[in-house]
């Protein structure tokens, strides 16, 4: 099993050029896989881990309502965004500047086979990257991603989450607000949920926050919670 992970930051990138570099890396495992069926000795099948910050963009996964989406797609294009319907798991989210948004692309036989395990350690990654910044990260029940204040008025949530797998191969992944514009939010119901809002790390926190620093530190929770390295370390 490798345990090797490429993390690659893609910096500021259109949603869909992203979702095509994603898909790219995505066939490129499953042919392996696929490969290593009929091979003597099978090649170890890679994994890979993708930052990116998208411009402002609406995206509803396969079984997401798009009445969850409040106004005409022309008033999207009046504030400068762009919608998709993309092919994975959740209802509506936004994505935008000051967000970072995490793709792993992995092989999970070569850590576990377990999706409902894998989006247990996505929100724990999470969940630990906040306590960094004194915040207290919360699952709720039923509900994929993060939030804060479970269970209270105030619940809000500051992480979402979306994910595809084939033949244990993972795509899309996390959205973890830092510096995020909130008012985009008000768009749509985040999410499909009506009862709960949205917040940020910045929000919270008061002050600007550093994106290569909360992306450091996913790196390290990640790494630290699959038992993965660093491709750069080996």
């Amino acid at each position: 099993m490798n345990k090797q992970i490429v993390f690659r930051d893609l910096g500021f990138r259109d949603y869909k050029q992203a979702w095509d570099d994603q898909e790219a890396l995505f066939q490129e495992i499953l042919q392996l896989k696929s490969a290593n069926r009929k091979a003597a000795v099978p090649v170890p099948t890679p994994n890979y881990f993708l930052f990116v910050e998208h411009p402002h963009v609406y995206t509803l996964g396969k079984s997401g309502d798009k009445n969850n989406l409040l106004v005409p797609e022309a008033v999207l294009k009046s504030r400068g965004a762009s919608f998709y319907h993309i092919n994975r798991g959740g209802d509506i989210t936004y994505h935008g500047p000051g967000q970072v948004v995490g793709y792993p692309i992995l092989d999970l036989e070569n850590f576990f086979t377990d999706i409902h395990k894998y989006l247990r350690l996505l929100e724990e990654m999470v969940i630990l990257t906040l306590a960094d910044y004194g915040l207290k990260g919360e699952r709720s029940q039923g509900e994929t991603g993060v939030w804060l204040d479970v269970g209270t008025p105030r619940a809000r949530k500051i992480c979402a989450m979306g994910v595809r797998a084939s033949r244990w191969v993972t795509m899309h992944g996390f959205a973890l607000n830092v510096n995020t514009d909130l008012s985009y939010f008000d768009l749509m119901v985040p999410c499909g949920i009506r009862d709960k809002g949205v917040t940020s790390l910045s929000a919270e926190l008061g002050r600007h926050l550093p994106m290569e620093e909360v992306k450091t530190r996913l790196q390290q929770h990640f790494l630290e919670l699959f038992g993965g390295r660093n491709s750069l370390d080996s």
